[in-house]
């Protein structure tokens, strides 16, 4: 016999869709401009016709009313099914075995009427939409859960320890809205603004002294300027920091045989439902400070997770990479041992040609450009610098990628390790996964026997991982490997 139960969304729903109708405020508007007068008795007149403004509000809220009644969620044992609607009746029906993943989540502002969101995702669908969104009354999430892919009450395998505050931290700082790249721009006004005072200076003193006080104020104002706007970057940099503090914060993961729950923020308590066998794959990221104090932070690329703006999918926040290899096993997934194939030397250039010929032109830009306008000096040299740094900071970031990227194929599982301008990936992932490899050769590379892989996987957005300047022989070996045919195009 086949268990069907039937519930309402929670009342608070009536408000949204009331908000669809919200047009209709039109002729209430309309109305009252019609009757608007500049004198004493306009508003008294107003209030003659008010029914009419009443009667559309209540029109407005006795259609989300009517809207939230016909809005039914229907649970069996096999399926969820939102049915809504009044005149045109749309049901949508996802089957629990196709479900890639839940979410359940709290704001603050809604815990005082008991009222959680609830998201089901699938691997289908578009633009990262979640496809079915529902707000649900507290009371019956239990046995929601009960229904739903996730983990039961004693199925849990391992309990990974609560995330330190100092994880939170510093996951927040690497991953807030550019960290370096905000200091940079900062220096860049802070600095750049007095240099410009200086060599605007300069210029007025040329000028007659009837000017003198009102370009005095007007130098003056050229560095305040130049520093709010340093300030302004810091502080949208602060803002996504304080962000991230308060939604992973209290972060904890727990892992099932078949699942994996995440529970995390402060304002907004999130807890989610990853399903194993629908995780895409497995994303590490590092860039070159966190290389270099061995930190890394996990990512995932699951249906349904971290598919906004607003968020990272985000498993682990940062962790010492000693340790990575214990906890990915609990998870499910072993890393596999050093890159079997990996970029040979003839391909360096490969990596760093880029920032390497933007380093280098920007050397005549401050020979050259001082000598042939003596007055614009210390300002080309200031900003040829500031271009500059990030330019051999590229340099270094291509370098590390050359000798640590590579490609190794084991136990069902590849393992790709390369960068994408200046985060390091390390992306493992089922055979399985795989849909779509592509070779990529210049002239030159042809030549030289070598080429870039290009990998896809599935998942909701379109994301290649390329590794570069692999050599023919390997490539052979890759193909041969996950049996895709390649070798007709090496060979031609």
């Amino acid at each position: 016999m086949v268990t069907v139960k039937s519930y309402h969304e929670h009342p608070l729903r009536i408000l949204r869709y009331s908000i669809k109708n919200i047009w209709l405020l039109i002729f209430p508007l309309l109305r009252g401009i019609r009757t608007i007068k500049l004198n004493r008795s306009w508003f008294y007149e107003w209030l003659q016709g008010a029914w009419f403004d009443i009667a559309i509000l209540g029109l407005i809220l006795l259609f989300g009313l009517c809207q939230w009644y016909f809005s039914r969620i229907i649970m069996t044992s096999a399926s969820i099914t939102h049915r809504y609607g009044i005149v045109f009746r749309v049901n949508t029906t996802i089957p629990f075995c196709n479900i890639s993943s839940t979410s359940y989540e709290r704001p603050m502002y809604l815990s005082p009427f008991g009222a959680v969101r609830l998201r089901c995702d699938t691997r289908a669908g578009i633009f990262k939409a979640s496809d079915m969104k529902l707000m649900v009354r507290e009371r019956i999430i239990p046995e929601l859960k009960a229904k739903l892919p996730g983990i039961k009450e004693g199925e849990e395998t391992y309990v990974f320890p609560k995330t330190p505050v100092l994880s939170v931290v510093l996951f927040s700082i690497f991953f807030s809205s550019g960290f370096t790249g905000t200091v940079y721009i900062a220096t860049f006004f802070f600095k750049g603004g007095n240099i410009a005072r200086d060599m605007i200076g300069s210029y007025l003193d040329r000028i007659t002294e009837s000017t003198e006080r009102f370009t005095g104020k007007l130098l003056q104002r050229i560095p305040d300027a130049a520093i709010g706007l340093g300030i302004l970057f810091i502080g949208a940099w602060l803002i996504s920091f304080f962000i991230n503090i308060t939604r992973y914060y209290d972060f904890s993961l727990t892992t099932a045989d078949k699942c994996v729950k995440l529970n995390y923020g402060v304002f907004n308590r999130k807890e989610y439902g990853l399903v194993k066998e629908h995780i895409n794959y497995i994303d590490i990221r590092q860039n070159l400070i966190m290389k270099s104090f061995r930190a890394i932070a996990l990512h995932v690329s699951c249906a349904g997770y971290g598919n906004s703006r607003k968020s990272l999918p985000v498993l682990l926040p940062v962790r010492r990479e000693s340790g990575i290899h214990d906890e990915l096993s609990k998870i499910g997934i072993n890393r596999g041992d050093n890159d079997r194939f990996k970029p040979v030397w003839t391909g360096f250039w490969q990596y760093v040609w880029i920032p390497v010929i933007i380093s280098a032109s920007l050397v005549p830009v401050y020979m050259i450009v001082p000598t042939a306008l003596p007055f614009f000096d210390t300002l080309t040299i200031f900003v040829a610098i500031m271009a500059e740094v990030p330019a051999v900071w590229l340099i270094a970031v291509k370098t590390v990628s050359f000798f640590t990227s590579g490609v190794s194929i084991y136990d069902d599982r590849i393992k790709l390790r390369y960068s994408h301008f200046t985060t390091y990936h390390t992306v493992i992932a089922d055979r399985r996964k795989l849909v779509k490899v592509e070779l990529e050769q210049t002239i030159f590379q042809k030549i030289g026997r070598r080429g870039s892989l290009s990998f896809w996987f599935e998942g909701e957005v379109k994301r290649r991982h390329k590794v570069r300047a692999l050599s023919i022989k390997d490539i052979q070996t890759i193909s041969q490997l996950l049996d895709i045919e390649l070798v007709g195009y090496i060979n031609a």
